[in-house]
Order: C-alpha cells, then sequence, then structure tokens
C-alpha cells in the first residue's frame, strides 16, 4: 500500500473541518420506485424459454426481450459472476455501474436497478429476486453482488504481475461479445465496460480502505433475477477466481459454471408497464 503520511501539518481548526456532516448526494426516494408488487405477481407466471451454461473460466452472451425476466443461477459450486448489458439494439448504450451505485448502493438488491450510460441514462433491468438477500452487510462489512470492482483484466494482471493470463473476465467478456456479433476482439473490446459482480462478496477494509474479496456466500440453486426494462444484449463470465476468496486471474482457484435462464411472464399483466425511454436531457448548445 502507498504511503499516505500526510506531508502537511494539521491546521487549527482540523477538528471543525472533519466534524461536518455527511449529505447522501442521491437521497432516498429521489428515485421513482418500481412496482415491485406488480412485477411479483408477474413472476408467478413464468415460462422458461430460453438457457446459457457459461463454462468455468469463460464467457457467454444471452439475449433478453423486454418484458422478460432472466436469472444468473449458481449450479455446481461457489462462483462469482461479471456481467455485462447492453440495449440489444444499439451497443453505445450500456451499463453504467458507477451511476448506478452512485444512485443506489455500492452492493445491490431487490428494488435496485442497472442503469445505462449517458445520454441515454435509463434503467436497463430491475433486480426482482435476489436468494442471497439474507446476507446482508457482515463484520468486515462486506455485501454481495458490488458494482465496486471493475472486471479482471489481463492489463492489471501484467502490470502487476509481470505475466500474461488469457481468461480474465475482460477477456472472456470480449469474446462473449465478439461471438454474439461477429466482431473482432478489438472492435468487440471497447464495448466491454465495467461489471456488476453477482455473488461476489466484497468491502472496503475499515483501516485502509482498500478494496477487499471474500469466500462468496452462493450455492447451487441461488440466484438473482433481473427484469428487462428495454431489450438486452447480456454477457456473463464466470470468474477465473472461483469463489473469489482466494485468488483471481490465474487457474488456482476451483471453478464451476453458471446458467443464465429466461423467462417470459404473462404479457397481459404487464401490458401497460412503464417502459422507460432514453432520458430526455437535451443540451442547449
Amino acid at each position: 500500500m502507498t504511503d499516505r503520511t500526510p506531508f502537511a501539518a494539521e491546521p487549527t481548526d482540523a477538528v471543525e473541518r472533519r466534524s461536518t456532516k455527511p449529505v447522501v448526494v442521491y437521497p432516498n426516494g429521489t428515485l421513482v420506485a418500481p412496482d415491485l408488487d406488480r412485477l411479483r405477481k408477474a413472476r408467478e407466471t413464468l415460462e422458461k424459454v430460453g438457457e446459457v451454461i457459461v463454462p468455468p473460466r469463460d464467457g457467454r452472451a444471452f439475449t433478453v426481450p423486454k418484458g422478460h425476466f432472466f436469472r444468473v443461477v449458481g449450479i455446481e459450486g461457489p462462483q462469482v459472476g461479471d456481467l455485462n448489458l447492453w440495449n440489444a439494439n444499439d451497443l453505445n448504450e450500456r451499463f453504467f455501474s458507477g451511476k448506478t451505485r452512485a444512485l443506489h448502493a455500492t452492493h445491490l438488491s431487490v428494488g435496485d436497478r442497472l442503469w445505462s450510460t449517458l445520454p441515454s441514462l435509463r434503467p436497463m433491468a430491475t433486480i426482482t429476486h435476489d436468494t442471497l438477500g439474507w446476507y446482508g452487510w457482515d463484520d468486515d462489512g462486506a455485501g454481495v453482488h458490488d458494482v465496486i470492482g471493475t472486471r479482471c483484466d489481463p492489463y492489471t494482471n501484467r502490470l502487476l504481475s509481470g505475466g500474461d493470463y488469457h481468461n480474465c473476465c475482460h477477456s472472456n467478456l470480449c469474446r462473449a461479445l465478439s461471438s454474439a456479433r461477429g466482431m473482432s476482439f478489438g472492435e468487440a473490446e471497447p464495448h466491454v465496460h465495467d461489471v456488476l459482480n453477482v455473488f461476489m462478496c466484497t468491502g472496503f477494509t475499515k483501516d485502509t480502505h482498500q478494496y477487499f474479496m471474500k469466500a462468496s456466500p452462493v450455492r447451487p440453486g441461488d440466484y438473482l433475477e433481473f427484469f428487462a426494462e428495454i431489450d438486452l444484449l447480456g454477457a456473463l463470465s464466470a470468474c477465473p477466481g472461483g469463489d473469489c476468496g482466494r485468488s483471481h486471474s490465474s487457474d488456482v482457484a476451483a471453478c464451476y459454471p453458471l446458467k443464465v435462464e429466461v423467462f417470459r411472464p404473462d404479457t397481459d399483466l404487464l401490458s401497460d408497464w412503464p417502459f422507460p425511454d432514453r432520458n430526455g436531457y437535451v443540451s442547449p448548445v
């Protein structure tokens, strides 16, 4: 860790400066909440219409029509997944993890939404069920499903270790998008973005405030479920870190496949659902 010993002496009013009260940037209640009761009723009518298996240390793409539900499911062992989402009709509109974090929290669960990039800035998906919702915050300050970490990638791995590893989540997502859209790796790579770390258990250390990971509590049968607010193209990487309790960007950890399931509800129940348009802001210049 970088030595953060201060070079400047504390001013005489240091205590007063530190004592100012925090202000939540986007207060709870500012956003219009999704109608979860209505989505729960729709969930009772789900019919499975698609499934994709994501092999260990690999990635796969999938599509979800607007108004459908999809799940990321643990199936054989504790495994973390890195999720990317795009507008299926416009790859320039993609998941914006930083704004999602600011609007909701560092870790997501039921009722939170995955927001898209500027200038569209609209909900792409709403979380409707979370079998790990019981976890909350543990004694280390960790929670699950974070929008803090960016994704393991070969560039940072080379920077820190001097070696090359080709099955980082970044590379897996690039290959998944490349295959789905008939692009080269180089054409796909600029569209791959910061992720939702599905099932990952993370936080910040209490003394140094560094990002940490610990073994995920996910078990076979656990899932995180979403409602698609727009037509979605998704890509999921089964992280080479497995449950991310030991390492990542290597073949050391035990890894397992993940499953993506797509479901169609009774569409009559959502016939007048307020599907979001792109953000209406227009610059005056």
